[in-house]
């Protein structure tokens, strides 16, 4: 039995070699120079939208959370107060919102799920980091910046567009 091993241990190293020495199949891209073309509503990085206004669309309502399969998204909840009207559309509010992008699976569960357009994955990578810590992001990553609007057009839903109007 033992001496059937080592002829096939000398085959898989033939095929290992062989596939060596013809090169790689099909196009390479020499990233990060030229990057691979993506779908158009492939899932990358999160982002929470702001309305018109420039207020936060989130309630804390925690149905992405809920409906994230990975359990990769937390929040608190507080209410505003009169000073914080500009800031937030609703009264109650996420104080506290992050994301575990280690444990993320980008789904879409959470655009899905969220009533008020609030999240969204972009097309955008998620940047390197070097531990681990840096890879939950909070709303000071995921809040979009008002002079920076991120357009999500493609990857709106009918459903969801009726619901931003």
């Amino acid at each position: 039995m033992e001496k059937l091993y080592l002829p096939e241990i000398l085959k898989g190293m033939a095929i290992t070699l062989r596939h060596a020495l013809e090169g790689p199949k099909g196009k390479v891209f020499s990233y990060p120079e030229v990057e691979k073309p993506r779908a158009k509503v492939w899932r990358g990085l999160h982002v929470l939208k702001r309305d018109e206004e420039g207020r936060e669309r989130c309630t804390s309502c925690g149905l992405c959370a809920v409906a994230c399969p990975a359990e990769a998204i937390t929040m608190t909840s507080a209410e505003r107060t009169k000073d914080e009207k500009h800031l937030y559309r609703e009264e109650k509010y996420a104080s506290v919102y992050e994301i575990n992008m280690l444990r993320c699976i980008f789904c879409g569960m959470c655009e899905e799920a969220c009533p008020k357009s609030a999240i969204y994955l972009t097309d955008r990578l998620v940047d390197v980091e070097t531990n681990r810590g840096s890879f939950i992001y909070g709303k000071d990553k995921l809040v979009e910046d008002v002079n920076n609007r991120i357009d999500i057009t493609d990857r709106q839903s009918e459903l969801q567009k009726k619901a931003v109007k």
